[in-house]
C-alpha cells in the first residue's frame, strides 16, 4: 500500500474548460479518503487523473515516492471499481475475478489462492462458477471489487461504485466497503455524490465545488465546522437552515425576533467588525426545537410559525416552515401532533448557532 501526493494539479481541456484548479491534497498510506460534490464539481476528473485515464495539464502526481505523471494507468500499481460494475458478461465469476492475474502471467496456484482468498472476503464463494447475469446489484459490486483486490494494488480507486444500487442494497454495502477497508488496511480513495456515504466511510472528506476544494477534513469536522456556506448546505440532511441576520453587538435580529447570542459568540463578531451588519446565521434542523419542550435549555427567543409540510420519518418528523423570508426545517420528536397550516412554537438552541459573512461566505463562528 502507499500514500499520495497531489500538489497544484490542474485539469485544463482545449476548449479552455478548467475542470480541477489548483488541487493540493496529502493522502496517508491506508487512508479511506472521500471526494464529495455535486455533478460536475471535478471529483471524477481527479481520480481519472490518479487512475491515468485523464491527463493532468500540471502539477505533480505521486504515488509512493513515485511521480506518475507520465507513466501508463496499467503501470501505476492502482485498481478501480466502476459505477457500473464492467465485469465481463461471457465469463464466469472466478474468471472476471482472475482476469488481470492470467495478463500478468502469474502462476496458476497463485491466482487460485487470490482469487478464492477475495471470494471468502466479500462471500462469493458459492457463486464462482456463475456468470454475471445470474447475480444480484449487489453480489456484481463485489465481484468487482474482488477483481480490485486480487491485484493487491498499492491504491484502490472507487467511482460512485454504489449509484447502481437500490437503497437497502447501498446501505448494505457501505457496510462491506467500511469492513473490507479494515481487513485489508488499504489505501483507498472514493468518488460520491452522496453526502451520507462520506460521512459514514470516509476517515477523511474532500470537498469540492466548481473543481476547488472547499475543505478537507473529518467527517465530524465537516458536520460540526464547515468552513463556508457551500459546505454547510451540502453536507447534512436535510441541509442546514440559512436566514439573514443584522448583529447588533450582543443578538441577531431576524423576521423581528432578537436572538440571543452565547457571549463568546457575540465577542467573536465584535472582535471582528460586524456590529451593525447582516450576516447569513445557519442552524441545523435538529436544533430547532418545540419551544414549549421543558427538558430543554439554552433556547432563548421562541418564535410562531405555521407548518407548510408534514413529514413522518419513522422515529422523527420533519416539519417545515416560512421564517424570515426563508424556507426552514426542523427536526421534531414522533409524537409532535403538528400538522399542515397548525401554528407551532420553536426556538432555536443558540449554543448551536454558525455564522456566515454575508459577502464572502466563509465562516466567522461556531
Amino acid at each position: 500500500m502507499a500514500g499520495l501526493s497531489l500538489e497544484h494539479i490542474w485539469k485544463k481541456y482545449p476548449n479552455g474548460y478548467e475542470a480541477v484548479k489548483d488541487f493540493n491534497l496529502e493522502i496517508a498510506d491506508k487512508e479511506f479518503i472521500i471526494f464529495v460534490g455535486p455533478s460536475g464539481c471535478g471529483k471524477s476528473t481527479t481520480l481519472r487523473m490518479i487512475a491515468g485515464l485523464e491527463d493532468i495539464s500540471s502539477g505533480t502526481l505521486k504515488i509512493g515516492d513515485r511521480v506518475v505523471n507520465d507513466i501508463e494507468s496499467k503501470d501505476r500499481d492502482i485498481a478501480m471499481v466502476f459505477q457500473n460494475y464492467a465485469l465481463y458478461p461471457h465469463m464466469t465469476i472466478y474468471d472476471n475475478m482472475a482476469f488481470a492475474l492470467k495478463l500478468k502471467n502469474v502462476p496458476k496456484d497463485e491466482i487460485d489462492k487470490a482469487v478464492r482468498e477475495a471470494a471468502r472476503i466479500l462471500e462469493l464463494e458459492k457463486v464462482l462458477d456463475r456468470k454475471p447475469s445470474q447475480l444480484s446489484g449487489g453480489q456484481r459490486q463485489r465481484v468487482a471489487m474482488g477483481r480490485a483486490i486480487v491485484r493487491n494494488p498499492q491504491v484502490f480507486l472507487m467511482d460512485e461504485p454504489l449509484s447502481n444500487l437500490d437503497a437497502k442494497l447501498r446501505v448494505q454495502m457501505r457496510a462491506e466497503i467500511a469492513k473490507l477497508h479494515n481487513r485489508l488496511g488499504a489505501t483507498i480513495i472514493y468518488v460520491t455524490h452522496d453526502q451520507t456515504e462520506a460521512m459514514t466511510l470516509g476517515t477523511r472528506i474532500v470537498v469540492m465545488k466548481d473543481g476547488i476544494i472547499q475543505q478537507v477534513d473529518s467527517p465530524t469536522n465537516l458536520y460540526n465546522k464547515p468552513n463556508n456556506l457551500f459546505t454547510a448546505g451540502f453536507i447534512g440532511s436535510p441541509q442546514m437552515n440559512f436566514i439573514k441576520a443584522v448583529f447588533d453587538g450582543e443578538t441577531l435580529g431576524a423576521g423581528g425576533i432578537k436572538f440571543e447570542l452565547m457571549p463568546d459568540k457575540a465577542a467573536v463578531l465584535r472582535d471582528e467588525g460586524y456590529v451593525d451588519k447582516t450576516v447569513i446565521m445557519g442552524i441545523r434542523p435538529e436544533n430547532v426545537h418545540d419551544a414549549k419542550a421543558e427538558s430543554l435549555h439554552k433556547l432563548t427567543s421562541p418564535f410562531e410559525t405555521k407548518v407548510t409540510v408534514f413529514e413522518l420519518l419513522g422515529s422523527e418528523v420533519q416539519l417545515y416552515f416560512d421564517f424570515a423570508g426563508s424556507s426552514m426545517s426542523a427536526k421534531v420528536d414522533q409524537t409532535s401532533r403538528a400538522a399542515v397550516g397548525d401554528t407551532v412554537s420553536l426556538a432555536f438552541d443558540m449554543e448551536k448557532i454558525h455564522v456566515f459573512d454575508k459577502e464572502t461566505e466563509q465562516a466567522i463562528v461556531h
